[in-house]
């Protein structure tokens, strides 16, 4: 992981050095977080958080659902992470939002623990290596069953959940493959450790739904609004383990991972044992999206301007304008964190 110059840190920009937290930390304990991820791109626009707004609601939700009152709104964590990659010149990065219980209450009671907000970004490339996303990786249905939903929410992107993702991505690592696969606990095929699973059976596109306990990702909206915009049947159904062996197609979406060919499964090679043509057409056509070269999608892009700073005789400088180019002025995150402090006083 390369460094960058600054984290926001409830409210404030911090060094990268200086982002620390005690160790005592509710969340470090008893996994008491929620978190989100978005990716920038270097857009025709210039850089562009892709979908920031459905991310940060995605976020604020996920922290509701576990009783962690967020201390800003989705405008003001909009404007935070906008601000935050001008502010280390980042053209395209990977961006990292989390909501967690803080220092101060220890046991399994947090609601008395402060709830802190940090958003942090640097560079990061194909999360699953560039060979991935051209030639496809090969996955392994995992031992581990992804987290029902009579114990956990698998609808929160929460902290503590990832320890079942990670057990499977070991287990996956370890036996020579590249990426892990969960059921559900009834055994119909879920997800990836950080990936939603799809199917190519006879030009229809099957994914599971949400109620195998998914994540409701961003990027998976995406790609099945795109898939039928170009014509094609998605269905949002229970996928049996097997259908994946039988599929003349199979790939993943995530923010990290993008979208992804999976060319074997269980050492079933999938098709040919190369991407296959639909999914190649969708892999293309979200490149555009998120680069901005599909006008049909730029709504989804939030460009980020130069950010509202203050200049040596206190006159304001630099944009405030986002979402394309349109919308309101967008503040900026220090100012809000200035005038929290000057109401608190």
């Amino acid at each position: 992981m390369e460094p960058t110059d600054l984290i926001w840190m409830n409210g404030k920009f911090v060094a990268w050095e200086d982002a620390k937290i005690h160790v005592l930390t509710h969340g470090l304990h008893y996994g008491t977080g929620v978190f989100d991820s978005m990716r920038c791109y270097d857009s025709e626009l210039g850089p562009a958080v892709f979908r920031n707004a459905e991310h940060i609601d995605r976020l604020l939700r996920s922290a509701e659902l576990y009783y962690m009152p967020v201390p800003y709104s989705a405008e003001e964590l909009r404007a935070a992470t906008l601000e935050l990659v001008a502010r280390n010149g980042l053209r395209s990065c990977y961006i990292r939002p989390i909501v967690n219980r803080g220092y101060g209450q220890m046991g399994l009671n947090p609601l008395e623990a402060p709830v802190d907000v940090t958003i942090a970004c640097w560079e990061w490339g194909a999360y699953l290596g560039e060979d991935g996303t051209s030639n496809g990786v090969r996955a392994k249905v995992s031992s581990w069953r992804r987290i029902s939903p009579d114990s956990l929410i698998p609808h929160a992107k929460a902290s503590g959940q990832y320890l079942n993702s990670v057990l499977a991505k070991v287990e996956s690592l370890k036996a020579g493959y590249d990426e892990a696969i969960l059921l559900d606990d009834h055994g119909h095929v879920c997800e990836g450790t950080g990936e939603n699973v799809y199917i190519v059976r006879d030009g229809e596109i099957a994914t599971p739904g949400q109620h195998n306990s998914i994540l409701d990702g961003i990027v998976r909206r995406s790609i099945i609004q795109i898939a039928r915009d170009k014509g094609y049947t998605v269905v949002e159904r229970n996928v049996a383990r097997a259908e994946m062996y039988l599929a003349d197609e199979v790939f993943l979406t995530g923010t990290a991972a993008e979208l992804v060919p999976v060319r074997e499964v269980d050492d079933h090679a999938i098709g040919d044992g190369r991407p296959g043509e639909i999914t190649r057409v969708l892999q293309a056509a979200f490149d555009d999206a998120v680069h901005g070269r599909s006008e049909e999608y730029r709504e989804w892009l939030d460009v980020v301007r130069a950010p509202a700073l203050e200049t040596p005789t206190g006159e304001a400088s630099g944009g405030g304008r986002s979402q394309n180019g349109g919308g309101g002025a967008v503040p900026s995150a220090q100012s809000v964190a200035d005038s929290r402090t000057t109401a608190a006083g």
